[in-house]
C-alpha cells in the first residue's frame, strides 16, 4: 500500500490516527516553537497537558523553570510565559523546562500515546522533520494545535510545508482537505501568518517579539524532535545522522 499523509488540526482529532499513524504536532505560535528552541538548546524539556501533571513533572525534577499559559494568562505560580525569545535570554540552561499552554502541549501529549512516535514541528524545524520523517513511516498525520476552533494560518501554512515535502518525496494526500492546504500554502512566505488571530493576541498582549522570533528563525535547525513519555528528545536516528554528517 502507498505511503500517506494527512493533515488535520486539534487535539480532538489525536485519536482517529493513535493506532496507525506517525503523528507531527504543531503550534507554530507558541508551543512547539518553545519546546523545540529549549530542547535544541540543550536543555532538558518537558510538555504537560494539565496543571496537574506539570505538578507531577516537577516533583522528579530539581529546581524545574514552569513556564506557559492557559486561556492566555500566565498561571500563578509560574516562572515565564510561553515566550521562545524570552527564553533564549536565560541564563540558567541547567534547568529543565516544563511547558503547558492552552492547546499545543495538549496537543503533544495527545500525540504521545500512540502506537506510533510522535513528533514536534515548528517553522524552525519543518524541513529537518520532513526528511527524517519520508521513509520511516508509511501513515503520517501532521496536525495543527488550533486555538478557539480555528485552524490558525501559522499551523496551516507549516503542516502544509511538511506535507508538500512528504507528497514530493512520494506520499499519496489521503484527502482533499490535505491537497487543498499544500496548494494553499506552497510557496506562501512565512510573514503570510501576519492576519491570524494568534498575531493579532501578541500585538494585543504586547508580545510581539516572540512574532519577530518565529518570523526570523526560518528552517534554521536541521534537526528532529520527538516526545519519549513527557519529555522532548532528538530521536536516536536523527542524533546519528547529524553526527555522521558532522
Amino acid at each position: 500500500m502507498r505511503e500517506s499523509v494527512i493533515i488535520d488540526c486539534f487535539p480532538s482529532s489525536v485519536a482517529r490516527y493513535r493506532q496507525e499513524y506517525a503523528i507531527v504536532a504543531i503550534d507554530v505560535i507558541r508551543a512547539t516553537t518553545m519546546a523545540i528552541t529549549s530542547a535544541a538548546s540543550g536543555r532538558r524539556t518537558f510538555c504537560a497537558n494539565s496543571l496537574e501533571a506539570v505538578r507531577r513533572i516537577a516533583e522528579r525534577l530539581e529546581y524545574p523553570l514552569v513556564a506557559g499559559e492557559l486561556g492566555g494568562d500566565m498561571p500563578a505560580g509560574f516562572h515565564m510565559n510561553n515566550s521562545p525569545a524570552e527564553l533564549l535570554e536565560r541564563t540558567d540552561p541547567h534547568r529543565p523546562l516544563i511547558l503547558l499552554s492552552s492547546s499545543g502541549t495538549k496537543l503533544v501529549w495527545e500525540a504521545s500515546q500512540g502506537a506510533e512516535p510522535a513528533y514536534l514541528a515548528c517553522f524552525r524545524n519543518y524541513s529537518a522533520v520532513s526528511e527524517y520523517l519520508a521513509g520511516r513511516h508509511r501513515k503520517i498525520a501532521v496536525i495543527g494545535a488550533g486555538s478557539r476552533e480555528e485552524f490558525r494560518e501559522e499551523d496551516q501554512m507549516c503542516c502544509a510545508w511538511i506535507a508538500e515535502r512528504l507528497i514530493l518525496a512520494g506520499y499519496a494526500a489521503e484527502n482533499r482537505a490535505t491537497l487543498d492546504i499544500v496548494e494553499r500554502w506552497s510557496g506562501a512566505p512565512p510573514a503570510a501568518c501576519w492576519g491570524s488571530n494568534s498575531v493579532g493576541y501578541l500585538r494585543r498582549s504586547g508580545q510581539l517579539r516572540d512574532l519577530r522570533f518565529i518570523l526570523e528563525h526560518i528552517d534554521d535547525l536541521d534537526c528532529a524532535f520527538t516526545v519519549t513519555a513527557d519529555e522532548i528528545v532528538m530521536p536516536t536516528g536523527a542524533l546519528t545522522e547529524m553526527m555522521e554528517a558532522a
